[in-house]
């Protein structure tokens, strides 16, 4: 990609800026610019659209983004030592680039939209990840301002995201998008592609929205789920206790003898709208 975009290789940016990873804030850079083209290009054609970045760091895959036809990148970035190394790739493609210094938790993100498609790609800092995916599954207003999410997760996470009822991985992540997303597996990262490795395989998830979810309160939902896979070895009766318990079940027509993970997406959302 070097040749592509006509700047320097990342680890030449990373030696010259001195930019080491650092653990306090999940950072793992991603160097091989083969795979953020592959990351890039899994959330569709870009021509025409803003994408937000979360953790951009060096700039591989904000350079991948750019050189595959994004109208802007809005990269929210924490650690002002990665600044810039950013800005020579803002230089490199005039008022393509928007770099905002700042934590993605405390970020509004609906306001960087600019009316037109938004899609948000990101290596995400292995500390803030779920949280963030979380915030931008569960906004009021439905459907949301993004058309997809293409995201970079542990493995582990990724495995729980696209989850279904009876899976070993299934919990409140999986109903969570399972309820107002398609969640697919798009392919997995070794631990050797990122500078430094971090110890597990990573994955990249895709998650676009549904747009008319089972009508659910969200806060009703994450009630349930939250009680429900708290005890997850208990069954509801127990485990929905504080909500209600066996009259919550009865209400919504589900044997209280079940335990959460034999639950589907909407048998949740029932148990939600009984509470």
């Amino acid at each position: 990609m070097a040749a592509l975009d006509g700047l320097p290789p990342l680890r030449d940016v990373i030696q010259r800026h001195g930019l080491d990873a650092k653990k306090a804030l999940g950072q793992n850079f991603l160097l091989d610019l083969n795979l953020t083209q592959k990351i890039a290009r899994t959330a569709g054609s870009l021509e025409g659209v803003t994408v937000i970045e979360v953790g951009p760091g060096p700039g591989g895959l904000t350079r991948a983004i750019l050189a595959l036809g994004a109208k802007k990148v809005i990269a929210i970035e924490r650690d002002s030592r990665c600044l810039p190394a950013l800005a020579e790739i803002g230089a490199h493609y005039p008022d393509r680039l928007q770099v905002i210094e700042g934590d993605a938790l405390k970020t509004p993100f609906e306001t960087l939209a600019d009316g037109g498609p938004v899609k948000i790609i990101a290596n995400l800092p292995y500390n803030v990840g779920t949280q963030l995916l979380v915030n931008w599954l569960l906004p009021e207003r439905w459907p949301p301002f993004w058309q997809s999410l293409t995201l970079m997760f542990q493995r582990e996470v990724g495995l729980r995201i696209v989850a279904e009822a009876d899976d070993d991985h299934y919990g409140r992540l999986g109903v969570l998008c399972g309820w107002r997303t398609r969640a697919r597996m798009a392919f997995d990262v070794p631990p050797q592609a990122f500078t430094p490795p971090p110890k597990v395989t990573s994955s990249v998830v895709h998650l676009e929205p549904v747009e008319n979810p089972i009508p659910c309160s969200v806060r009703s939902l994450e009630k349930v789920t939250h009680a429900a896979f708290g005890q997850r070895r208990k069954m509801l009766r127990q485990s929905l206790k504080p909500l209600g318990g066996e009259a919550l079940l009865a209400k919504a027509d589900i044997d209280p003898q079940r335990r959460a993970e034999t639950l589907s997406v909407e048998e949740f959302c029932r148990l939600a709208n009984c509470l």
